[in-house]
């Protein structure tokens, strides 16, 4: 411990980085506390609890009908009717439930609608910590591709954006935070695997730690959205591109890593082959609408989600991609691949209007902040330096002071 934290370890950067993760927190459990109202409980989220609960003690799988777990016919409605459910989750693993209602399990009275007070912390504990898990990768990722300023200016839009704080306190929002940090992982992790494989060092054995960490960020994107598959062959795409001569080894690091998830996701199982090859066979993995393309009010409905999602992202966000289309030297890599990432995220959204469309447009958003990172740090470097540092560190001020306001207004409602 002494040696973490010592000055090179753990210094300025670190500690500022810290404060705005404090300030995150609390604007997380201030909301937190607003969305534990009894009033404000649905169905889904009560549901979800009890689901991940009955597996967590042997009463079935989660998202999955008990005639499957207990070897009845899964096609037989009569024993589908009286099982856990009455089909299998098309987009959620039982790993999405268990996750969710692992806290509970020390909550030793009923969850009644009165006692919501109390049990209600417990059901967002987790994607609490994912949210704080997420902001703290995403500064790491910043500050290592982009230095300092691209650290803090990731994290400063990261930290006041509505939909992120939405989302981490669940506050009419689904609990896709888990999905986010796995994929935002997912990318990451495989682009670190890459610059690794020049190392004059058995790679297979030597990159264990990076190939349990893809793994477990393949498994925790797909087990919380199935459609997150898409993040596979994208990570293995990154990684063949940056290790052009060593392809076998990235190829086999992806595969030790694709097996890993395919373990733990198996695992989530609770070890039922039944349960898991029909709810496999039966995932939305890949959820098509080509109409949505010719439908101009989903581009509208897509606009209007982007400016809540994040105004200081609406305002910087389009800047960041006039200067990436019109000036060469910003166009590289670390700036290309978020952009990229995000802009696949967003398509997919747009095939996916509902659900898991909504999911794509969170996950679009940490690769968003990251590319106006890069982009921002760059342009700090060039002698518009005083004119960016106004506009940027403008931006993030008052977007961070709206959303003080529009915290305490939804504390008052």
């Amino acid at each position: 411990m002494p040696q973490f934290l010592n000055r090179r370890n753990f210094g300025q950067p670190q500690m500022l980085a810290a404060l705005l993760l404090l300030v995150f927190v609390a604007e997380s459990v201030w909301l937190t506390s607003r969305a534990v109202k009894a009033s404000s409980l649905d169905s889904g989220e009560i549901a979800r609890v009890h689901e991940g609960l009955r597996q967590w003690h042997g009463y079935g799988v989660a998202g999955a009908p008990r005639a499957v777990v207990e070897g009845g016919d899964p096609n037989d409605p009569q024993a589908i009717g009286t099982g856990v459910a009455a089909e299998f989750d098309h987009d959620h693993s039982p790993l999405w439930y268990l996750v969710a209602s692992a806290p509970s399990l020390v909550w030793p009275q009923s969850f009644a609608p009165e006692a919501a007070l109390y049990w209600a912390w417990l059901a967002r504990i987790p994607f609490l910590v994912f949210g704080v898990l997420l902001g703290a990768s995403l500064w790491y990722v910043a500050r290592r591709l982009y230095g300092d300023a691209g650290g803090y200016i990731a994290l400063g839009l990261y930290c006041f954006s509505p939909e992120i704080l939405r989302s981490t306190s669940l506050w009419v929002a689904p609990p896709e935070m888990g999905a986010a940090w796995g994929a935002f992982g997912a990318i990451f992790t495989a682009v670190a695997v890459s610059h690794t494989l020049y190392a004059p060092r058995e790679v297979v054995l030597w990159n264990w730690r990076r190939i349990v960490l893809l793994g477990l960020s393949f498994a925790l994107a797909i087990g919380s959205q199935f459609s997150l598959i898409v993040v596979v062959p994208l990570a293995l795409a990154f990684m063949l591109y940056l290790a052009p001569t060593r392809r076998k080894a990235a190829l086999g690091i992806w595969g030790a890593a694709c097996v890993l998830a395919l373990v733990i996701l198996y695992a989530s199982y609770f070890a039922h082959p039944a349960a898991f090859w029909n709810s496999v066979k039966q995932a939305s993995f890949l959820t098509r609408t080509w109409q949505a393309f010719a439908m101009g009010r989903v581009y509208l409905q897509l606009l209007w989600q982007f400016l809540q999602s994040s105004p200081a992202l609406a305002v910087l966000f389009p800047a960041a991609l006039v200067a990436y289309v019109s000036w060469r030297r910003i166009r590289y890599f670390g700036n290309t691949a978020p952009l990229l990432v995000a802009l696949l995220f967003i398509v997919c959204s747009l095939l996916s209007p509902h659900y898991p469309g909504f999911g794509f447009q969170l996950m679009a958003l940490p690769f968003l902040f990251v590319f106006v990172a890069g982009v921002s740090a760059d342009l700090l470097e060039t002698r518009y330096r005083d004119l960016v540092l106004a506009v940027v560190g403008g931006t993030l001020v008052a977007s961070a002071l709206w959303n003080v306001l529009q915290l305490v207004k939804a504390g008052n409602s």
